[in-house]
């Protein structure tokens, strides 16, 4: 009996050891863990706001760095914690070796994301604030960081896309330059004067000062369509002042065509109906009274 309770006594003894000791390791690595989130978060916030302090930095690079920050202070973190418990250096590069080749056979899309991102950030196709055009999904750009490229539609709906998407699509960036063209086309009757509806929308042109003089705006004949001549109005226009001029333009051109006695025809079509010989054709005239004739023979 005695000898049990010895057994006994030693094994409480070596739990109470390993408890005391192993124990103000856990509380330790629980304590690093809390305030390397804690500094991580701070520092990102931080070193945000000193880049936006920088007069020379792109926007769009400011969340990408931080949230590298972020993370590399993060793995630190992680790695001090794995030291409290006696693991090696050498060790934890290898199990971070071992789980980065197992997360990256799991993970090869998010990894795609980040590789994309990077190469968004970096080759900078498009800015915070641009608007653009994404493999058919338009709209302001928010932020880019190393998952997601955030846009705001046209009508206020927020969108997040993979930036893997986003890189693999044709991009369109109708902010990049600060000049933008713009054609505005008016139909008018083959029976209307033409150098007089020329006439008429070169003064619309020529009252707006938001239409550029360098290069000279241009009005000329660019079609002979099925109903009208289409005549196009060709200038251009600060980016800032594309969307207000355009609207601007549509009405103003089309009350300057009425004004100079042109019109704008409606698409017509002639139809010609050709009966085979000797088939009555019948006819509803406006009067609602029913007629027929015999359609002429044909010739040939």
């Amino acid at each position: 009996m005695d000898q049990v309770t010895t057994e006994i006594d030693a094994v409480i003894a070596a739990l109470s050891t390993l408890a005391v000791t192993y124990g103000m390791a856990v509380l330790g690595a629980i304590a690093i863990l809390i305030g390397g989130w804690l500094i991580a978060g701070w520092l990102e916030k931080g070193v945000d706001r000193s880049l936006g302090r920088v007069s020379h930095m792109d926007p769009t690079l400011r969340p990408f760095i931080a949230s590298l920050v972020r993370y590399g202070i993060l793995i630190l973190t992680v790695i001090i914690v794995l030291g409290q418990f006696g693991v090696q250096t050498a060790s934890i590069i290898a199990i971070l070796g071992a789980a980065g080749l197992a997360i990256g056979l799991a993970l090869q899309g998010t990894l795609s994301n980040v590789a994309a991102g990077i190469m968004l950030l970096f080759l900078r196709p498009f800015r915070i604030g641009d608007f653009i055009d994404a493999g058919g999904r338009a709209g302001s750009v928010i932020n880019v960081n190393l998952f997601t490229t955030e846009l705001k539609m046209a009508d206020g709906v927020f969108m997040s896309l993979p930036n893997s998407q986003v890189w693999g699509q044709p991009i369109t960036n109708y902010a990049r330059n600060p000049i933008r063209r713009m054609d505005i086309v008016v139909g008018i009757a083959y029976d209307d004067d033409i150098d007089t509806a020329i006439e008429a929308l070169s003064a619309v042109l020529a009252a707006d000062e938001r239409v550029l003089k360098d290069p000279a705006p241009q009005v000329m004949v660019t079609n002979l369509g099925e109903s009208s001549v289409d005549i196009t109005m060709r200038f251009n226009a600060a980016i800032g002042d594309y969307w207000s001029l355009r609207w601007d333009m549509m009405k103003r051109a089309k009350l300057a065509v009425e004004a100079a006695g042109c019109s704008i025809p409606f698409p017509q079509r002639d139809v010609h109906l050709i009966a085979p010989k000797g088939v009555t054709v019948g006819l509803a005239p406006e009067n609602g009274t029913e007629s027929a004739r015999t359609a002429p023979p044909q010739v040939g």
